[in-house]
């Protein structure tokens, strides 16, 4: 029960059928999530009449999807009054299939627009309202925007400490709309000045009516000075990289080739760690559900499953798991599935030969001492494991790129096999790092570009 939305225990095999019934019915309905169903050895072994129930009858689980009316009215009115309003969007949208309506709503209140990590996609990326990903390793904009903000419309989003930094210095000046389908998020981490109880699909097209007839009443809020201000930021510290000095390839550069030659309507799917964070800011996303991540659960070993998983649910994209080598170490027995069934992934090991985050850590906040984080698996004359003869050895077309002249059209070879999984050993610098960067344990405002480098901005009158 701790770790699962609800757990059944059944015992008796007529009770199969509508226990399965209700468990698909809360796994999908108000906040998803997982159930477990444990059938006992009896019940699978015993004898029933089957029958699939007619309804579903849970007493004392009623999801609220409408949000209250008096409270959508106080939203818009907020809304109406801001000078600096920030649209905080998190994976509650894409869950929910709201992101047409989120579109509406953004250019209707002409707010600038932050989509979280489990996000990326809900806004797209070229809409010019779009500022970035907030967070440990957000853009500048994006970070800057929710602190210097005097309204937040959160959407989806739970206010953890990835985005917030600490949590008492975030957002000091802002006030708070949340709205959630999940009343046990509401005011958890930062108190709401207008909650919101209910499914963000019904919320926001709600909230845009109300908005729109605030608007006619009071006028549209001026925010020129507020986007003068984001896109200086915006012009100022845009997402980029230092090229290695070791004449190893950058390994932003591959990723950002990847999503560049795939296109927006691939499917990228990444595990935890450096690798994690280039993808979530290198590709370009311009749809929802074209970026899978396991988000705060923080699940290395996630991407090949992951990715086997979307391939089999979208068998017309291209799927790719962008996996490091020490991720991609937990679940690479998967790819024996993905032969024997014929699901031709394809997969990108970002191989720095390192736990890259961890070793990042250990160079900024630990005088480089390197304990457990080298994996010698791309940069010495023995690699443990060669991962192109470990890919052979499952069935899958293998190739190694190790000079940045040969990224593309190694990613290209790739592209063009679709009769079995594919799997490219991208050997990268072990000394790129991710930026921006907030320190654990420090204020949002504290964001640095590079080390012991941090914006400076002037707030806007």
């Amino acid at each position: 029960m701790p770790i699962t939305k609800h757990s059944f225990l059944v015992t008796d095999p007529n009770d199969i059928p509508h226990v399965m019934a209700e468990a698909f019915y809360l796994a999908s309905t108000g906040r998803p999530g997982p159930v477990l169903v444990d059938i006992a050895k009896n019940a699978q072994q015993g004898t029933m009449t089957f029958s699939w129930p007619p309804k579903i009858d849970l007493p004392g689980y009623r999801p609220v999807v409408r949000g209250h009316n008096k409270q959508v009215r106080e939203a818009a009115r907020l809304i109406a009054a801001a000078s600096k309003p920030v649209l905080y969007v998190g994976g509650g949208v894409v869950k929910a299939h709201a992101s047409a309506e989120l579109r509406e709503l953004a250019e209707l209140t002409g707010a600038p627009v932050v989509t979280t990590l489990m996000a990326r996609g809900a806004f797209p990326d070229s809409h010019p309202l779009h500022v970035g990903m907030p967070g440990m390793h957000g853009t500048v904009s994006a970070v800057t925007a929710l602190q210097q903000s005097d309204l937040l419309i959160t959407l989806g989003a739970r206010f953890d400490d990835r985005v917030t930094g600490v949590l008492s210095t975030f957002a000091p000046h802002a006030k708070i709309i949340h709205a959630d389908i999940d009343p046990a998020e509401i005011s958890k981490n930062r108190t709401a000045d207008v909650p919101i109880v209910g499914s963000v699909k019904e919320i926001i097209p709600e909230l845009r009516e109300a908005v729109r007839n605030a608007f006619e009443q009071s006028g549209t809020p001026d925010l020129d000075g507020w986007w003068a201000f984001l896109n200086n930021l915006r012009d100022t510290y845009p997402l980029g990289w230092t090229e290695p000095e070791d004449g190893l390839s950058a390994p932003q550069r591959v990723i950002e080739r990847i999503g560049a030659l795939t296109g927006p309507e691939g499917i990228y799917v990444a595990g935890v760690g450096q690798h994690q964070m280039w993808a979530a800011q290198f590709i370009k996303y311009e749809r929802p559900h074209a970026w899978l991540n396991s988000g705060g659960a923080g699940t290395m070993g996630y991407a090949v499953p992951a990715a086997m998983g979307a391939k089999v649910g979208e068998p017309d994209r291209v799927v790719w798991a962008i996996d490091g080598d020490g991720c991609f170490q937990m679940t690479n027995q998967e790819l024996a599935t993905c032969a024997i069934n014929k699901i031709p992934i394809k997969v990108a090991i970002i191989n720095n030969s390192s736990l890259g985050m961890v070793r990042q850590w250990q160079t900024l906040f630990y005088e480089g001492r390197y304990s457990n984080t080298d994996l010698n698996t791309g940069h010495d004359t023995v690699r443990i494991p060669d991962f192109v003869k470990l890919a052979d050895a499952y069935g899958c077309a293998a190739f190694r790129c190790e000079r940045d002249e040969d990224i593309d059209a190694t990613i290209q070879k790739a592209l063009e096999i679709n009769d079995r999984p594919v799997v490219i050993d991208f050997v990268v610098s072990p000394n790129s790092m991710v930026w921006p960067m907030v320190p654990s344990g420090v204020s949002n405002d504290q964001i640095q570009v590079a080390r012991n480098m941090t914006p400076e901005w002037e707030e806007e009158d």
